[in-house]
């Protein structure tokens, strides 16, 4: 049985990536179809795999992954259950090296990051990746070295889209110089206006902004504060209208919520229905910037 448009991601509207590429603004975190601390597989093996299999009935067409989830179970599981990917584009990330549960260590020699990308075409089974991004830049490699090589990649063939994670606007501008920046990953919700300058960097320059954690609230979900009377009003979850907000700030902005159980996705994109009036996000937005 199909679903209503208006319940689906498709009410989030669009975006095009370097204006060529359309995809629904509200996409899909793949991280947590993992096991605990992002390691191993996740311990309800077939409830992630229903979860993936979701997204096609709402219309979900933005995946966002990296090598390092699992480290591979999660490309392993989108190529499982969703290849071939049809009008889904699977962004992955490469750059981060694991040596257990919640350890994370860039790596970002260029032989490395060829690797990164050449073994996620390999799992994900694609002969080119649609959005490769770095996911940190090496602090301890020259960043021109991880730039160029990248840039080499995607003149070969192997990467389409180049985007960026965890940067500033000074860091973007460098890469520029080595290939168009598509997207840009940093973490910013309700509550975390770190990447404000990035945000607005972004806007300038039509680059999709993929704020991960984007349903972060902090302390603005405690009784009584503008976000939960908000939520009461429109029947909504306090996550969900934070999610709301995010879609709302930004043409650029393009969240990617994730889970490994297929009713709190479900959840997740109704958000996407939800319309807040300008005075609801001016209220959050004040009270975002206080708590903040």
């Amino acid at each position: 049985m199909s679903i209503p448009a208006a319940k689906t991601a498709k009410a989030s509207g669009e975006f095009r990536i370097l204006h060529e590429r359309p995809i629904q603004r509200l996409g899909f975190g793949a991280m947590r179809v993992t096991g605990e601390g992002i390691w191993g597989p996740p311990a309800d093996l077939d409830g992630a795999r229903a979860t993936l299999r979701r997204l096609r009935d709402l219309d979900v067409d933005f995946v966002d992954t990296a090598d390092s989830y699992g480290p591979f179970v999660s490309e392993d599981l989108i190529r499982e259950t969703l290849h071939p990917y049809g009008n889904i584009l699977v962004a992955t990330k490469g750059g981060l090296t694991r040596h257990g549960p919640g350890i994370w260590r860039p790596l970002g020699r260029p032989e490395y990051l060829r690797q990164c990308v050449l073994l996620s075409m390999r799992r994900l089974g694609v002969e080119q990746i649609e959005l490769w991004q770095l996911h940190r830049v090496d602090a301890k490699v020259p960043a021109a070295e991880q730039f160029d090589v990248i840039g080499q990649m995607r003149k070969e063939g192997l990467i389409r889209f180049v985007g960026l994670s965890e940067v500033d606007v000074g860091q973007i501008q460098a890469a520029q110089k080595y290939f168009p920046v598509a997207t840009v990953q940093n973490q910013y919700n309700l509550f975390d206006r770190q990447s404000e300058p990035v945000l607005e960097f972004c806007e300038k320059n039509d680059i999709g902004f993929i704020p991960w954690f984007p349903l972060g609230a902090g302390k603005l979900a405690r009784p009584g504060s503008a976000l939960t009377q908000i939520a009461g009003r429109l029947a909504a979850t306090p996550g969900q209208v934070a999610l709301a907000w995010t879609l709302k700030r930004s043409k650029v902005m393009l969240p990617i919520p994730g889970t490994s159980k297929a009713n709190h996705l479900d959840e997740n994109v109704a958000a996407a229905a939800l319309r807040l009036t300008d005075e609801d996000f001016a209220a959050l937005d004040r009270q975002g910037r206080a708590g903040a």
